[in-house]
């Protein structure tokens, strides 16, 4: 299997409709793994308490903040979430000089749900993320069997007034500011001279290891990338097509844009084969404090298979059952050592609808077509609604407490008919 792995858009005013930032992640994993949808609500720790990680347990804060988090069953953190202040994280995978295999520590999921607990604006998740690289690392395989599947990474964040681009190797990284206009990722370094902030040590050590030579203009792509070509080769062109794909809607790029370009099969973004788009998520983040953040979820694999699904926080909030895997506790091949001797089954039940409608959709044209604009008219009803909430702010609050849920058990419903 050739390891290919997600895309990562976000986009500010002037390229958005309204005063809105607009998030978007595909999530392109084993065609095998099932990624669920949590809710995990805000809490105060005792001092002195430690969380457990995917592999390793660290000091826990004071308190962590409520959030949303689409995740592969098997592990602790998430591909992608947003967190109840308006910050969105989304990881990519990426390779460069500096080998990323080595002892198991934090996995960038790890570092993307630790940035959504921990911090309340995009440029504090950068620093959330970095003090833990520096003091725990990253490292351990990031897939659910022994292959030993490692890499470095890249995340995407961003909150109601910016976002930043934050590239990893190893300790070492490089972050970049974006105020304004549109940004993708996908799979390799994209932070060249423009660099706002980074490692302290990570221009000497690049020096060090004869990749810089001290005197030239430092392009951290450059320097710390491959030699010569990556290690992912579609990245380069998907990248190109996600990057076109924005700047076609440019000015008027809104929650149904982001959703297309999640879709788009043509360009690789809507990803096919042994690695594929297992969940997507867009978020619709208004810059103005007093109006909500929305945020879709599908849950499911293929976007244009799927439902767009929105999330807005709430107090009184609950776990959403029907998006949640079974949980194994401390029976869970993935705790136990030797790691991933055996594969439970981790379907939840959404996912095992879905699964059986996608066949149909697959196999039966005239009738998935059917059943595929019943589920385009959900979406549709969702995003009006949620529009309306956006722009206006929230008049019924009871009815958006299950919004998720609801709107789950809708798409369900449309699946039994079917």
């Amino acid at each position: 299997m050739e390891p290919s792995s997600c895309d990562t858009f976000v986009a500010l005013p002037p390229s958005t409709v309204g005063q809105r930032i607009i998030f978007g992640k595909n999530s392109d994993r084993p065609c095998d793994e099932v990624q669920e949808v949590v809710y995990v609500p805000a809490s105060d720790h005792a001092e002195g308490r430690t969380v457990e990680c995917t592999y390793i347990e660290i000091e826990q804060v004071p308190h962590t903040h409520a959030v949303v988090l689409s995740k592969p069953a098997w592990l602790w953190g998430a591909e992608m979430g947003a967190n109840e202040h308006g910050v969105c994280i989304g990881n990519e995978a990426v390779w460069g000089r500096e080998s990323a295999d080595g002892e198991e520590a934090l996995l960038g999921m790890d570092l993307v749900r630790l940035g959504l607990e921990r911090a309340d604006t995009a440029e504090g998740a950068v620093d959330v993320i970095t003090e833990l690289l520096q003091k725990y690392g990253q490292g351990g395989s990031c897939m659910e069997d022994e292959s030993g599947f490692t890499y470095h990474n890249s995340f995407l964040i961003s909150d109601r007034k910016e976002a930043w681009l934050l590239e990893t190797s190893a300790k070492y990284w490089a972050a970049e500011r974006v105020e304004s206009g549109y940004r993708n990722i996908s799979n390799q370094y994209g932070i060249t001279t423009k660099i706002d902030r980074e490692h302290h040590e990570m221009r000497d050590y690049a020096r060090s290891k004869g990749w810089w030579d001290g005197k030239s203009q430092f392009n951290f792509a450059t320097v710390y990338s491959y030699l010569t070509t990556a290690r992912i080769e579609a990245s380069g062109s998907r990248y190109c097509e996600g990057k076109m794909l924005l700047e076609k809607s440019n000015g008027s790029i809104t929650a149904e844009t982001m959703m297309a370009i999640l879709r788009d099969k043509e360009s690789g973004i809507n990803m096919e084969g042994m690695f594929m788009s297992t969940g997507s998520m867009v978020s619709v983040v208004p810059i103005d404090q007093s109006l909500p953040a929305v945020h879709y979820f599908t849950a499911t694999p293929d976007p244009a298979r799927s439902v767009f699904k929105p999330f807005i926080f709430m107090e009184g909030m609950g776990q959403i059952k029907e998006t949640c895997s079974p949980t194994y506790g401390a029976d869970d091949p993935v705790k136990k050592k030797p790691r991933f001797q055996s594969k439970p089954d981790r379907k939840h039940k959404l996912f095992v609808k879905h699964e059986l409608v996608s066949a149909i959709i697959e196999s039966h044209k005239d009738r998935g077509q059917k059943i595929t604009e019943r589920m385009r008219g959900l979406e549709k009803n969702k995003i009006d609604q949620m529009d309306k909430i956006v722009s206006e702010g929230i008049t019924e609050p009871d009815y958006l407490v299950n919004l998720f849920s609801n709107c789950v058990q809708e798409e369900m419903a449309i699946y039994e008919k079917s």
